[in-house]
């Protein structure tokens, strides 16, 4: 039998202050000059993270009861709509809705507006019952103010995602950005050997109840995410050649920064959410200290011409992406994240120092995701990666 640690081992090192965390970029770094079984002699714990935009993310909000109390069936928040149809005073507030005569300002910017401590514009609307006679209810409301704020986010922290260009003559505005003509440049949206979970690709660590840095305070993951596919071809690194496993996640919102979740506008696209996601990995065999010594070379994805239905153009790694240019049929096309690696870098080294210091303890998964094939439905044609 080869050598293992449990998480219980791990977090005993964690109480008595001795156990060894390091982000992924640094053990990307070791990794070339040590052997997966050295590195799980080494390392006990490491550190990954994120901060890209979300479009699945929102958050539930509980205001508290009115007087008369009365249940919320139509409600807006800084004139963005809001769904009522949960309970009487409880709604959800998706990061893409738009205001009505503004669409650059949305449910995203709500959700900024509410950790920053703003006051927001709440109008409600209802029916009236013997036991809710309250049909209407206008009024400021703030993160002190309201019972409860939950950030849900339906789908985040996708494994692995196309990167995107443009074949066409003509510009395109799209979720992956600007994309010029004729290959003029080329975007991509993961942080490479620092992404969570392309340092646990088969989610041996990662599940049901793992405790996560979301948003700047701790949060969970709650299940697999929306869209979740494990059915992607892989290379012989392990890593999905394409949008794979996805992430459900929670936190409170109060206690979340504005570094860490920002609204964002992509011109004529629409609202999206900027979320700053961090995942521990626990080295507890020479597998898993193999998984997190991936680097950017390892980490293949495909690039998709979104101007052309999505037709693959060809297969690029992240030390190329990142390179700041690839080549595309002899032309030279630069290249940009729209992920921020500064970001992901930050939050890699705050979860590090918090592991570290026993302030973040890890936890098995009470429910293992399921890492067999499961095939991604689609309604029909749709650009390379599904959002």
């Amino acid at each position: 039998m080869g050598t293992y640690k449990t998480y219980e081992e791990i977090n005993e090192k964690i109480k008595k202050g001795c156990a060894v965390v390091l982000t992924a970029s640094e053990v990307s770094a070791l990794s070339k000059d040590l052997k997966p079984s050295e590195i799980l002699k080494k390392v006990d714990v490491v550190t990954t993270g994120t901060f890209a935009p979300m479009c699945s993310s929102g958050a539930f909000i509980n205001f508290g009861h009115t007087e008369p109390a009365m249940r919320m069936e139509e409600l807006t928040l800084n004139d963005v709509p809001a769904y009522g149809g949960i309970a009487a005073v409880d709604a959800y507030i998706g990061a893409t809705a738009e205001k009505k005569d503004d669409p650059e300002y949305g449910g995203a910017h709500v959700i900024e507006d509410l950790i920053k401590g703003r006051n927001i514009y709440l109008r409600a609307k209802g029916k009236g019952t013997d036991c809710y006679p309250g049909k209407s209810w206008e009024g400021y409301v703030s993160k002190d103010s309201v019972n409860e704020i939950i950030m849900f986010n339906p789908r985040n922290a996708y494994q692995n995602y196309g990167a995107a260009v443009n074949g066409t003559d003509r510009t395109i505005f799209t979720y992956m950005g600007v994309l010029l003509p004729k290959f003029t440049n080329c975007t991509y949206s993961t942080s490479g050997e620092l992404s969570p979970l392309l340092n646990d690709p088969y989610c041996r660590t990662i599940g049901v109840g793992t405790p996560i840095f979301l948003g700047g305070a701790t949060g969970f993951i709650s299940s697999a995410g929306t869209q979740f596919n494990k059915g992607r071809d892989r290379n012989g690194a392990g890593i999905p050649l394409g949008p794979s496993a996805t992430l459900a996640v929670t936190g409170d919102l109060k206690q979340m920064s504005p570094e860490f979740i920002r609204a964002a506008v992509f011109e004529k696209y629409g609202v999206t959410l900027f979320v700053g996601l961090g995942i521990p990995v626990p080295v507890l065999d020479e597998d898993i200290a193999a998984n997190v010594s991936i680097r950017n070379r390892d980490i293949e994805t495909f690039i998709f011409d979104y101007g052309n239905s999505g037709k693959t153009v060809r297969k690029v790694n992240y030390e190329e992406l990142q390179s700041g240019c690839i080549d595309i049929d002899g032309k030279k096309v630069r290249t940009a994240p729209l992920s921020s690696l500064s970001k992901a870098h930050r939050i890699a080294s705050i979860l590090k120092e918090s592991v570290a210091d026993g302030s973040f303890r890890l936890a098995k998964p009470v429910d293992p995701f399921d890492v067999s094939q499961k095939p991604l439905l689609k309604l029909g044609p749709s650009t390379g990666g599904v959002k």
